[in-house]
């Protein structure tokens, strides 16, 4: 069990641990929309070098859409392709959300996601509610490097103050842990939201203490 005495806050990520998302409802509507069978259009969607470069805000979307065009092989047109696009998110996890909601107040929170400007002014209003509690929202179009780059984790914990080592990550990507902890921040593979609780669990416990739950 992690100690609570050594550390200070706590990172999240967004897509997978706090809301779940699902590409496949993403290609799904492309097919859709560009009259094409969805195997087609899930066999070349990658979340590749352009993807990234989206992510870390070195592109606009209208050059990520000329690229979604080119590597889909469709006509579909910006604003068809955003319509698909924001179908990645598909709702609150929410066990995870009311553990979040339960420590507000009591150790500064924090979310970290790799994202882009049209899927972060999307879900930073639809899920206004479940991001309440968090300090600040850190995005990778933002600050421009992406998780797992070391760079990255150093922007957060050089913007929040938090020490590297006193911030506790929370991510449901293999990559992205061992990312963190190569920069010297303890990390927690999430695959569900009983991992959050076991992560959680030593403020938890402590809120549970104070409120005489």
């Amino acid at each position: 069990m992690i100690d609570p005495a050594g550390i200070d806050a706590l990172l999240f990520d967004f897509g997978g641990v706090l809301v779940e998302i699902d590409f496949d409802r993403v290609c799904a509507r492309w097919a859709e929309l560009a009259g094409r069978p969805l195997h087609d259009l899930k066999t070349r969607f990658t979340l590749g070098e352009e993807y990234h470069r989206h992510e870390r805000g070195e592109i606009g979307i209208g050059a990520y859409c000329d690229a979604l065009r080119r590597t889909l092989d469709v006509d579909l047109d910006d604003e068809q392709l955003l319509d698909g696009w924001q179908r990645v998110f598909v709702a609150e996890i929410e066990p995870t959300v009311r553990l979040v909601e339960a420590l507000r107040g009591r150790i500064p929170l924090y979310v970290f996601s790799n994202t882009n400007v049209a899927h972060y002014e999307h879900f930073r209003h639809r899920f206004a509610a479940a991001l309440a509690p968090f300090e600040r929202i850190f995005t990778s179009h933002e600050i421009g490097a992406r998780k797992p780059e070391r760079a990255a984790f150093e922007r957060v914990a050089r913007e929040t103050g938090v020490a590297l080592e006193r911030m506790l990550f929370l991510d449901d990507t293999a990559a992205n842990v061992e990312g963190a902890r190569a920069a010297g921040m303890p990390a927690v593979l999430v695959r569900g939201p009983a991992d959050v609780r076991d992560a959680l669990r030593p403020w938890l416990d402590v809120a549970a203490e104070r409120t005489g739950a």
